[in-house]
Formats: C-alpha cells, sequence, structure tokens
C-alpha cells in the first residue's frame, strides 16, 4: 500500500497539479492539507473522477484536510479533541481495511505558530499563535496515545510545520527564531517522537538536502534552499510494515505547483 501526503496549498489553485501527481503517483491513500474550501465547495470530480473515495475537513479560504483513498474509508472523524472552541479544520481520522490488515491514518495540518511572542520570562504569550501552536501539538500527544492504545497500524501524516534537526534546512541559521525551529517546537516534536513512533523518511534516507518545502520567492527551488517539514509518523506495528520512503520533489518544478511536495511510503499491506 502506497500512502502519501501533500499540502497542495489550494485545492482550486493547485486541482490540476494534484490530478497530473494522482495519475503519475498513484497512491493507494492519500492526506491532503491546506485545500482551502469548504467541504460543501471542494471540486470532489478531481478525487472522485478519478476512483478515490473523498472525506473532507473543510474550511473557507484557510487550512482544511482530507483524506483520499481507493479503498472505503471507515470511522472517520474531524477535529482534534481537546478544545470544542478551536474550530480551525486541521485533523482528520480514518481507518482503512486490506485483506492483511487495517490501517488507522491521522491527516494533520500542523500550526504554523509565526509571529513568535514571548514574555519577558521566555514563555509564550497566552492567545499568541506560538501558544496555540504548542497547545495544538500537546492535543495532539494526547490523541495519539489514544490511538497507539488502539494496538493497530498507525500512520499520522501531513504538514507538521516542524524542521526536526539542522540537517532538514538549506540554511539552519535563518529559522533560528522561527517557530517551525525554535527549540520548544523541536521539543514537542521528540515527544511524540518518544511515545514509539518512527519517522518514516528518515529509515530510509540520511543527510542533508532533502526537503519538502521550498518558498515561490529568489528561486528557492532552483537553488535547493528549503525545509523538511512534511512528515510521516509510524507506529511500531506500521513501521514494521514499512518497505521505502521517498520524497516527489520533482513535483515543484510542474505548472503552478503547490509550494511543498507529496512524501510517500510504502507498506507492506
Amino acid at each position: 500500500m502506497k500512502i502519501a501526503s501533500f499540502n497542495i496549498n489550494g485545492i482550486k489553485a493547485r486541482g490540476p497539479a494534484l490530478g497530473r501527481w494522482l495519475d503519475d503517483a498513484h497512491p493507494d491513500l492519500a492526506v491532503l492539507q491546506e485545500i482551502k474550501s469548504t467541504d460543501e465547495a471542494f471540486p470532489r470530480a478531481v478525487i472522485e473522477d478519478r476512483g478515490y473515495n473523498l472525506e473532507t475537513h473543510g474550511q473557507k479560504g484557510f487550512n482544511g484536510v482530507a483524506i483520499v483513498s481507493k479503498l472505503p474509508l471507515e470511522d472517520v472523524r474531524r477535529g482534534l479533541p481537546g478544545d470544542e472552541s478551536d474550530e480551525q479544520a486541521r485533523w482528520i481520522e480514518a481507518t482503512v481495511s486490506t485483506d492483511r490488515a487495517a490501517l488507522r491514518v491521522a491527516g494533520l495540518y500542523l500550526p504554523n505558530g509565526n509571529p513568535v511572542e514571548l514574555q519577558d520570562d521566555g514563555t509564550p504569550v497566552e492567545g499568541g499563535k506560538y501558544a496555540y501552536k504548542l497547545g495544538w501539538m500537546r492535543r495532539m500527544e494526547a490523541r495519539l496515545r489514544d490511538l497507539l492504545a488502539l494496538e493497530m497500524p498507525l500512520a499520522v501524516m501531513g504538514d507538521y510545520n516542524i524542521i526536526p534537526q539542522s540537517e532538514d534546512a538549506a540554511r539552519p541559521d535563518a529559522w533560528r527564531d522561527d517557530a517551525l525551529f525554535r527549540l520548544q517546537s523541536r521539543k514537542a516534536y521528540r515527544r511524540l517522537l518518544n511515545l514509539g513512533f518512527t519517522e518514516a523518511f528518515r529509515v530510509r534516507t540520511s543527510g542533508p538536502g532533502h526537503y519538502t518545502f521550498w518558498d515561490y520567492q529568489a528561486g528557492a527551488f532552483e537553488r535547493n534552499d528549503g525545509i523538511r517539514i512534511d512528515h510521516i509518523l509510524l507506529n511500531a506495528y506500521a513501521a514494521d510494515l514499512l518497505a521505502d520512503c521517498r520524497i516527489d520533489s520533482e513535483v515543484r518544478a510542474g505548472e503552478k505547483p503547490s509550494d511543498h511536495v507529496p512524501i510517500w511510503a510504502q507498506l507492506a499491506l
């Protein structure tokens, strides 16, 4: 089974680019981020005409996540638990089943967190975007603990807006004070890994120069001035099934591309 994550940066603007990638890559399941569309306005034909099932959790003009799958999607859940007042569409879950096993999938669009607003003692300002990011990650950690208790293969995929290590940025010094690379952010990400997850890409590939995001400005893609912020985390049951994990960086050179590219993993399912 080929599973993937792709921040498409707007389904209406990038629908053709998404369609081309689906035709070329043939993922069995993909989670999408930044669909920037309500559920009702989502152009479903882009997905369904290609034989995929679709579940969305949308929001007008911002955020929004979706799951597309060749297999039926079961037990679909929308929204990250822990804060009923949070209206941002950033989390979706579903289960898919094959003859061999069932796989629980969570798709996420983790908050960016900028600008970073800190008090004099260095703690995030309550109500600020950075405080929201860290709070969201604490809620995510709690949800992952619940999902791990299911004791079944689990893949948690999406745009994490986290640069895990210096090698994951072409110019790490330029990101030191950014919410994506601040030590507090990376510690929160490490806590997720320490629950028992494996980062699929780093199992298969080591070293610098591998990125999933390049800014549209100043020829960043041409200079490979990128960052790696889209990740696939697998619990122990899923990690045992991992056969490969790669980044489709060539998608960024296509017509009207997203500023992100897909990352995918092959599981023996």
